[in-house]
């Protein structure tokens, strides 16, 4: 495995794994409150040890092996840190894979590394979740109380979402206008997933300005997409998109 590196990016210690290779190099990027450390990501960097090919994946600040608070993060800032490692840690084409909030980030590099992003995989991929994934009472609370804590289905530690990140994803939403990205996109969702329904595939789907779309559904697939067969079916999607 490669070892833990830190880059520093406004003065916090952004924690990553750099693997050498070929390119295009692999970027991978997690979803809200998850690391690099996720079965997907060990996924995928093994997929890239076995073919030789480079990978990049990295902790945002506040979370995983990174340095700072996670009640400071916003979409903008982690946006940021992902533009800092792929300026400063690679060269050339990059296929970049995001999870979740993740596949958000994913759709920005897209917008403003136009020269280097080849090509996107959204994995459950939730652009504009600070709109349609929150309620009129959820956004309330937020004003109010400026942070929220819920129940986290995937762990023992509770939810927090913060009145600075709503409003930072508030500024980056995407849906609703074409999306101007022209590079294959492959977007892999579960047919049950909970968290991110199956209608905002569809629609970012529609929104994207690119002719080489595709949408796969995977049956009774919840959110994580981390089973076993489900990232079989990721791994097949970046092997697809990497033949020449």
């Amino acid at each position: 495995m490669t070892q833990i590196e830190h880059l520093d990016v406004g003065g916090r210690a952004i924690a990553y794994r750099l693997r050498g290779g070929n390119v295009p190099t692999l970027l991978f990027l997690p979803g809200y409150a998850s690391d690099m450390e996720g079965a997907k990501a060990l996924g995928l960097d093994a997929f890239a040890a076995e073919r030789g090919h480079a990978m990049l994946r990295f902790d945002y600040s506040g979370t995983g092996s990174s340095s700072g608070a996670f009640d400071d993060g916003t979409l903008a800032l982690w946006l940021e840190e992902a533009l800092a490692a792929i300026d400063r840690l690679t060269s050339g084409p990059l296929i970049v894979v995001g999870s979740s909030m993740g596949g958000w980030l994913a759709l920005h590099l897209a917008l403003l590394r136009r020269q280097r992003v080849k090509a996107l995989v959204g994995i459950a991929a939730a652009p504009d979740f600070t709109d349609w994934g929150f309620s009129a009472e959820r956004k309330s609370r937020l004003e109010r109380d400026g942070r929220i804590e819920e129940r986290n289905p995937y762990g023992p530690e509770p939810s927090v979402f913060t009145k600075g990140f709503w409003e930072s994803g508030h500024q980056l939403r995407l849906l609703g206008v074409e999306i101007p990205i022209d590079v294959p996109v492959r977007l892999l969702h579960g047919e049950e997933d909970q968290d991110v329904p199956l209608e905002i595939a569809f629609r970012l789907m529609r929104a994207l300005r690119s002719s080489d779309v595709q949408l796969n559904v995977l049956k009774g697939g919840g959110h994580r997409l981390s089973e076993p067969n489900e990232i079989r079916a990721i791994l097949r999607t970046v092997e697809n998109l990497l033949e020449p």
